[in-house]
């Protein structure tokens, strides 16, 4: 019988509620907004199927991928609606034109996520884009098997857990199952998400027309959180740059992630997908004359097939080294908890604003604050002249001059460097200085 004392060894996949053939087991959501195993004792015969299709009961083992690439589909209109390069599109079609099914996660008319399965080109827009709300699995795995055996080629894309889960659930390997998942950051709160859409829209829920996390008009970098509703007879959106949105805040700051994802059992490799689907960060870097902001697709090959369906899509692509983008990828590790993730959950039932709460989680301390702002001014007027990624080259005080920081300054066409803590009038009373070119004088 599945027992869940621990909370971080619990990732919600519902695969015991599944596998149970008694139907005693049902997912009651907590106090934080995640749902768990609840076992009807009276009806459980103690079979130990929910055990064996625990993926973080017994789970597999790490492994890399024997192949990375980057992606894009050259279709620019579905690059553009895709979180990334728009490299699972393209996947997608091809299992539904070989007359396959296609499981992905979509929005429910509550605006929250779950997980649906399409058969036709028209059902993979509800599946595009990222949805960063924990989904519920319902009925999938019993659907994805029934599927299977009727000899449909399925393709199933989820989080690594819950394509840990898949693998367990099934208990073997099918030849026509292709398991995708995606370089994970972990899964919010669905109640912190409900209580921010009823906030923001002033309980117009159902007056949403579109959610968008990763809204890609202003960049694929500096992409934006757009939401657009109607409510008595007025049109609202609410669009800003992602970093600037409170619920964005809160994710990706680690504050709202469910305890299992602190410590993931399926990341890795463990999750026995056959492709790995991630953003391309670091692509500015490691390969500039491949990166256009429209979006790239970080594919890794995990399996021999995954590789024959890698290469049976038309997508523009390049081979890459693992360790080149795990740098620029942290979502290949566990994401740290936040040092003030119980105090939120803590008030989360009895704040009156979620947004006002956020700000308090997520507030800077003022001495640090203080710290901070010189450098924070100078990255914003570096973007501003056209520095892109600032990185400060410190330069040392002898052929080139010693100039006190002036906004003046910053337009200086002989710039070589800057020194945010210049010890030229002592330790204690250091100084933000830039040091220009001694001929440009």
């Amino acid at each position: 019988m599945i027992h869940i004392t621990d909370k971080p060894n619990c990732c919600g996949c519902e695969a015991c509620a599944q596998a149970c053939p008694k139907r005693c087991i049902s997912f009651v959501e907590d106090n934080e907004g995640f749902r768990y195993p609840n076992v009807d004792k009276s009806l459980c015969v103690d079979c130990g199927a929910c055990e064996k299709v625990c993926p973080f009961m017994s789970p597999h083992e790490a492994r890399r991928p024997f192949n990375l690439y980057g992606a894009i589909n050259p279709d620019d209109e579905v690059r553009l609606q895709s979180s990334s390069g728009g490299f699972f599109t393209m996947l997608a079609e091809r299992v539904i034109r070989e007359g396959g099914i296609v499981f992905g996660v979509r929005f429910d008319e509550s605006w929250q996520p779950v997980f649906d399965y399409t058969e036709t080109l028209q059902g993979l827009t509800a599946f595009r884009g990222s949805k960063y709300v924990q989904a519920q699995v319902g009925n999938a795995f019993n659907e994805v098997r029934d599927f299977l055996r009727k000899r449909r080629k399925v393709l199933f894309a989820g989080t690594p857990c819950q394509v840990a889960a898949l693998r367990h659930f099934l208990h073997r390997e099918y030849d026509n199952l292709l398991c995708v998942d995606f370089i994970c950051h972990g899964v919010p709160s669905p109640k912190v998400w409900r209580l921010y859409l009823n906030e923001v829209t002033e309980n117009a829920v159902r007056a949403i027309s579109d959610v968008q996390f990763r809204n890609k008009k202003q960049g694929w970098k500096r992409f934006n959180f757009d939401l657009t509703y109607n409510s008595e007879g007025h049109h609202y959106n609410i669009s800003c740059y992602h970093r600037e949105n409170h619920f964005m805040r809160i994710f990706l700051d680690n504050v709202i992630l469910r305890p299992s994802c602190y410590d993931c059992k399926a990341k890795e490799g463990r999750s026995g997908s056959d492709l790995t689907i991630a953003d391309f960060w670091g692509i500015n870097k490691l390969l500039p004359e491949k990166d256009d902001d429209r979006g790239t697709s970080l594919v890794m090959v995990n399996t021999k097939k995954g590789e024959d369906y890698f290469q049976q899509c038309k997508a523009v692509t390049w081979e890459v080294q693992y360790d080149d983008v795990a740098k620029y990828n942290p979502g290949l590790r566990n994401s740290p908890m936040h040092p003030k993730r119980n105090q939120f959950f803590e008030k989360l039932d009895t704040t009156e604003s979620v947004a006002s709460l956020i700000d308090d989680t997520l507030r800077t301390p003022l001495l640090l604050r203080i710290k901070r702002f010189p450098k924070r001014l100078l990255r914003k007027l570096w973007h501003k002249i056209g520095g892109g990624n600032f990185e400060p080259a410190i330069s040392p005080v002898g052929s080139q001059r010693l100039i006190e920081v002036e906004e003046s300054t910053l337009f200086h066409p002989a710039i070589t460097g800057f020194t945010f803590r210049s010890k030229h009038y002592g330790w204690k009373r250091y100084r933000m200085v830039i040091s220009i070119s001694e001929k440009e004088q």
